[in-house]
């Protein structure tokens, strides 16, 4: 099965791509979607939807995670932030994929086994779980971290959206 983890962000919104057979993981690819900052919000959107696509296109994932945003005290960049994931749900979405949400405290216990990991931190353990992987930035690193965490949670996530589904249509 082939995963595709996602971690927003306005600026660049990382991406990574993980098959996986039972308990093996094995990486395929990763990278990162980047904007122009001088840009205006639409077209800023418009770059990250098209970059996703591209990704879902070229590598034909089955299913997707995205990482869930922590609000933090500044209203305008969490409002921002919240953009770029929206487009982040919807691009796995209308390519048909099953999209889970991971918190990211849940993602670093995943990876670093502490739910307070930094980013070197992360980074290197993506290189112990997947040690093929090349990720030039963080946010890719991150990516690959969000498919690993989707990986060992994916039951109860898949589980959890089809009971939203199921309450939703009911």
């Amino acid at each position: 099965m082939r995963i595709l983890g996602i971690d927003p962000g306005l600026r660049r919104t990382g991406w990574g791509v993980i098959d996986v057979a039972g308990n093996r993981l094995t990486y395929v690819a990763c990278g990162s979607v980047a904007t122009d900052d001088r840009g205006a919000m639409g077209e800023r959107l418009v770059t990250i939807h098209a970059g996703l696509s591209k990704v879902i296109a070229a590598f034909d994932p089955v299913e997707a995670a995205v990482e869930a945003t922590f609000v933090n005290k500044d209203a305008s960049a969490t409002l921002k932030l919240g953009q770029a994931r929206g487009v982040a749900l919807l691009v796995p979405a209308q390519a048909g994929l099953p999209v889970a949400e991971y918190a990211p405290n849940l993602v670093k216990k995943t990876i670093v086994g502490a739910g307070h990991g930094d980013k070197a931190q992360i980074r290197m353990m993506i290189g112990v779980l997947l040690p093929k992987a090349d990720p030039t930035t963080h946010d890719a690193a991150d990516a690959l971290a969000i498919a690993v965490t989707h990986a060992h949670h994916r039951t109860s996530a898949i589980t959890r959206a089809a009971l939203l589904m199921k309450v939703a249509g009911a």
